[in-house]
């Protein structure tokens, strides 16, 4: 019994560990494109997160896969963070953090652009989908906010993120980051429904 136990649990830990280098090759991808273009090396990136050249290619068998699937990691990281928000937090206040959870987001996007702008492929497919996915979070938490009685919303729930956005594409370097934090509680300010009365 032991024995079968033991080939178990040797059977489960390579795929444990091609996880965590798969994991972590993205999150140094991820800072490596950021800060060094679409340019830098498969092997440096490879170096960088301690495993071997092949290990990369096992997991991404060239440069624009390793790119996407930087990008739908992060997008899958908003996700799961819209769901874990709202699981344990109170209407209002899982949709304010989402929306400072979407700030970073974007601030990694704007860091990916010439990576995911030298996409072979272009970008429209991975666009559409990561669009689909955030669009069905900031509904979900939307409309439990709006269930709750505590905001009232008139416009899509979209909108709330392309203002967000719109920080972002105009301003330079990373002071947005705060501007957009602020909007963000104007806008939740602007919904809430003070008590007897609705705005």
């Amino acid at each position: 019994m032991t024995q079968e136990k033991n080939k178990s649990v040797a059977a489960r830990k390579p795929r444990a560990d091609a996880e965590r280098n798969r994991l972590r090759l993205l999150e140094t991808a991820k800072s490596a494109f950021a800060v060094r273009g679409p340019e830098v090396s498969l092997e440096d990136i490879a170096q960088s997160a301690g495993v071997g050249i092949g290990t990369l290619y096992r997991h991404f068998p060239n440069r624009d896969a390793l790119i996407a699937a930087v990008y739908r990691n992060e997008t899958e990281q908003l996700v799961e963070a819209a769901r874990r928000l709202a699981q344990g937090n109170p209407p209002v206040a899982a949709l304010r953090e989402w929306m400072l959870v979407f700030i970073d987001y974007i601030a990694t996007k704007q860091g990916m652009y010439p990576a995911l702008n030298s996409l072979a492929s272009g970008t429209s497919d991975l666009y559409a989908a990561s669009g689909t996915q955030i669009r069905e979070s900031i509904e979900m938490l939307a409309s439990r906010a709006v269930a709750s009685g505590e905001i009232r919303l008139d416009i899509d729930p979209l909108d709330l993120l392309r203002a967000v956005a719109a920080v972002a594409n105009a301003s330079a370097g990373n002071s947005w980051k705060a501007a957009a934090t602020r909007l963000v509680d104007i806008l939740i300010a602007g919904l809430k429904i003070e008590s007897g009365n609705e705005l």
